[in-house]
């Protein structure tokens, strides 16, 4: 027999969808519950203690000149041959309707005993938690790595080490579209082998 608690947590996990920037509507979260997901988020598992998340959070006009200089991140650093301008008018527009956005990175220790990819996946996982949280809460998200996300001048921008790795702009809001039903590709057990 499932407990109740799990029911919820499974509930929670199979129902979070990405809802992009675009479909919010723009109305506002409070601070203060933002500042809850990013609490959960603290609570990822975590190799050493290290703690790698870190997080970078915009909103209100900060979120608008982030969406500028995002645009401008593109076409400065983009060839001229293979730039466009819709795609910096996306990158500089699809943050109006959202509330919240929060830049997601994983921030190298000092410990070198820790393995890199431990570390991304435990950056990686804190922001699951963040997600799954807002879902509960009846907020969209979207995790994005579109843009200059994961190039290195985004980290240049945000002042980050050479070893520290974005990991995605995390958009948080509210949107009046229904969530979309989940679709696998397979099912669990065509992944599963179990070693009896």
């Amino acid at each position: 027999m499932i407990n109740e608690k799990f029911a919820i947590v499974a509930d929670v996990i199979k129902n979070r969808r990405s809802i992009g920037g675009a479909k919010m509507n723009g109305k506002r979260i409070a601070d203060t519950t933002v500042m809850e997901l990013l609490e959960l988020a603290h609570w990822a598992p975590t190799h050493g203690r290290t703690e790698p998340w870190h997080f970078f959070v915009y909103t209100g006009d900060a979120l608008l000149q982030f969406g500028l200089d995002h645009g401008a991140l593109y076409w400065n650093n983009t060839p001229e041959e293979t730039r466009m301008q819709a795609t910096r008018e996306k990158l500089e527009n699809n943050i109006k309707m959202v509330s919240h956005m929060v830049v997601s990175v994983m921030k190298r220790g000092t410990n070198e005993k820790i393995p890199h990819i431990e570390e991304v996946a435990a950056a990686s996982a804190a922001i699951q938690n963040m997600l799954l949280g807002a879902t509960a809460l009846g907020i969209a998200s979207f995790w994005s790595t579109g843009g200059m996300t994961l190039k290195p001048a985004m980290k240049q921008h945000l002042g980050l080490g050479n070893e520290d790795i974005v990991l995605g702009l995390i958009f948080l809001g509210y949107s009046d579209e229904p969530a979309k039903p989940g679709i696998r590709n397979s099912s669990a057990a065509d992944k599963i082998k179990w070693m009896n």
